[in-house]
């Protein structure tokens, strides 16, 4: 709910305090968005573009494929990881709000879902009750105060060092998942799927260490039984699905086992 996170929340255009007058935001310039009827919240700039955003088909197949439980064993990760939280959650690249649902329900706190998809917002707000849904842009400023967040969540999504560390407050902590070089290897393998460099997390690490420093590292390994309908999912859901020919992969994954066997394989590392 967006009352439950307005303390936190700084106008996108002059970056003062937001306050919440019914279903508006407005702050003292005058500056005012309203909440969609699907509960969230735009707080994009008004130069701002979606067009790099979740497509509707996209957060479809992602959410399908989180609510059957693939990817429980980097859910369950996070939730241990963050402990007790008090303050604000808030989930950079939030998708569905998937992953900081299930922190918040094992963790406490509340929690701000931040996004530049309206289509994942939309499930996002619904995702918990303690859950703000907000449209931003993560190379933007974040229309979050400084100072605001205890534990920040980023999961397969773009990060902002500067506003990382701009809206942490001190000790507070970043909880990062990146996938690993054989994430998904089977179906990169397999489907011609872009794969992942094999010096991303060096490359992480030197664009985060200016602002931020690193405490903890887990390499969290786990077995996929796809069936082919989920590892259609899987390329659909991500940014496979922007260079995939539907036709071709279909043809392709008529080939593999079902169900067929991958790799889940992902770093969750801990910044402060």
């Amino acid at each position: 709910m967006l009352q439950d996170i307005e303390q936190y929340l700084a106008c996108p255009h002059c970056a003062r305090p937001l306050a919440l007058d019914g279903r508006t935001l407005r702050c003292a310039a005058g500056h005012s968005f309203d909440q969609a009827k699907q509960g969230y919240v735009s707080l994009l700039a008004g130069d701002a573009h979606t067009g790099t955003g979740d497509t509707a088909e996209m957060v479809a197949a992602r959410s399908e494929f989180l609510a059957a439980g693939h990817y429980r064993p980097v859910s369950d990760a996070l939730a241990e990881a963050a402990g007790p939280v008090e303050g604000l959650v808030a989930d950079l690249g939030a998708g569905t709000g998937h992953y900081l649902a299930r922190v918040l329900d094992r963790s406490g706190g509340v929690g701000a879902a931040l996004d530049i998809s309206k289509y994942a917002l939309r499930r996002a707000a619904k995702a918990h009750p303690r859950i703000g849904a907000l449209v931003c842009d993560a190379w933007r400023p974040l229309p979050l105060r400084d100072d605001s967040a205890e534990l920040l969540l980023n999961v397969f999504a773009p990060r902002n060092g500067p506003e990382i560390r701009r809206v942490l407050r001190p000790g507070g902590r970043l909880l990062l998942v990146t996938p690993t070089s054989r994430h998904l290897r089977e179906l990169v393998a397999a489907l011609g799927l872009l794969s992942v460099d094999e010096e991303k997390e060096r490359r992480t690490d030197e664009k985060l260490s200016p602002w931020l420093t690193r405490t903890d590292r887990t390499e969290i390994e786990f077995t996929l039984r796809l069936g082919r309908a989920e590892a259609e999912a899987v390329v659909a859901m991500g940014p496979n699905a922007w260079h995939t020919d539907r036709e071709r992969l279909a043809a392709t994954l008529a080939g593999l086992p079902d169900p067929v066997e991958v790799t889940g394989s992902v770093l969750l590392t801990t910044y402060r």
